[in-house]
């Protein structure tokens, strides 16, 4: 079954078709007509594999500002359609400014970098605390790997070149994914972590990353551009083709705390068997759909989780926090606050 939470519509049943419908969106299977979801409880469609869409709710969905995006089976995302939000053309050119600007672009990044390390630094000192006793060796290998990412954070603020902040970031994600296996120590047969790999992932905690790091991908770009901002125009990643590099400068504070925790919890609770994976020609490893189904709506439960928001003292959902940061580095971007504040997750 296809889920709305959180204002998103994910279909993941390949050959689905979806079109408008008077004032909603309706989905059929094989012809057969399967759901009906009213326009207005939509921010963004997610489609993944082979899925069609209909022009005419394409139209609809720039005339209500939905997001679209079109995924492939493991979620990688291979187009969107783009709809700008109430910023406008002045906010987006001082977007372009701003990436234009090295000072501006340092200063960021760093900023990024930090809510990242902070957010993977938390994740090893929960798990520390979180295992049985007799584990001494693995509690202290995971409050290691944490003083190093605290070093690393605290190196920040004098390096002076993006390239310098990616260098400490790559060294933090490599320290992380080091010990992420210490954070899984019993799983089911067959999905003991070992080394992180993408496009494709070669075995299946790394498809569950890479396609919950995809989803996520999802929910930060539409929140961008919901916000008026490009998503292409990045400040800690480069630019690329077909990139959208400001969505992933978003993502990474939320990495840890939202996609990587709920991995462990799922391998921890036993909530997924090595049978739930199929292995793709060319080496790929990949949910089978109906286990990405129940997994999908899982992490769609996960987003519904309430929590504070540190910087806004404000209660909200965690799906809602990637469009609340959204917006404050819109705020940051047009000068009306003087620093992006990334999320802190305790």
């Amino acid at each position: 079954m296809d889920e709305v939470q959180l204002n998103t519509l994910y279909v993941m049943t390949e050959g689905a078709y979806l079109r408008r419908e008077g004032q909603t969106v309706a989905i059929e299977i094989d012809g057969a007509a399967a759901a009906r979801i009213p326009l207005h409880m939509i921010d963004s469609i997610a489609c993944f594999g082979r899925v069609m869409v209909s022009p005419h709710l394409m139209e609809a969905c720039v005339e209500a500002r939905i997001a679209l995006n079109f995924l492939s089976p493991h979620g990688r995302i291979l187009a969107r359609l783009d709809t700008p939000g109430s910023g406008g053309v002045r906010l987006r050119r001082a977007q372009f400014r701003r990436a234009d600007d090295m000072a501006f672009r340092q200063v960021l990044a760093r900023a990024i970098v930090a809510g990242k390390v902070q957010n993977a630094r938390g994740n090893l000192l929960r798990s520390a605390r979180d295992l049985p006793d007799g584990s001494d060796e693995t509690i202290a290998s995971l409050r290691s790997a944490a003083a190093r990412l605290e070093n690393n954070l605290l190196t920040l603020p004098a390096l002076g070149t993006i390239d310098e902040i990616r260098g400490t970031e790559g060294d933090s994600a490599r320290v992380y994914f080091e010990h992420f296996s210490q954070m899984t120590p019993a799983p089911p047969p067959g999905l003991a972590f070992t080394t992180r790999s993408r496009r494709p992932p070669r075995d299946p905690i790394n498809a569950l990353l890479s396609l919950f790091y995809s989803i996520l991908t999802h929910d930060c770009a539409s929140a961008i551009s919901a916000t008026g901002l490009d998503p292409s125009v990045g400040f800690f990643h480069e630019e690329r083709p077909g990139r959208p590099s400001l969505a992933l400068d978003l993502v990474e504070e939320f990495r840890a705390p939202l996609v990587d925790r709920f991995v462990i919890t799922l391998i921890n609770r036993r909530q997924v068997q090595d049978d739930d994976f199929v292995s793709r020609p060319g080496g790929g490893v990949e949910l089978r759909e109906p286990a990405r189904k129940r997994l999908v709506a899982a992490f769609q439960e996960r987003k519904q989780e309430r929590r504070v928001h540190p910087y806004l003292n404000q209660e909200a959902p965690l799906g809602r926090f990637p469009a609340l940061q959204a917006r404050i580095l819109a705020r940051h971007i047009r000068g009306d606050i003087a620093h992006y504040v990334p999320v802190i997750f305790k």
